[in-house]
């Protein structure tokens, strides 16, 4: 009954990171035609790392955390 149970659970952290691959590569694959263009390449690095700032200024309001 029990023969083939720490095969099984050792093949969740497979199975786990194999989701977040396909996630990623379906998440990202169609922004891949944008980076040719260095214009583009430009805005989405700058709208990237701006969502950064912008997440880490409301996380530290919202958490009371000093800027210092």
């Amino acid at each position: 009954m029990f023969d083939g149970f720490w095969d099984n659970v050792f093949r969740y952290p497979r199975y786990f990171i194999t989701i977040l691959v396909g996630l990623f590569v379906n998440t990202f694959a169609p922004l891949v035609p944008l980076f040719k263009r260095p214009v583009t390449l430009v805005a989405l690095i700058g709208l990237f790392l701006g969502g950064i700032f912008f997440l880490t200024l409301t996380l530290r309001a919202m958490l009371g955390l000093s800027a210092s």
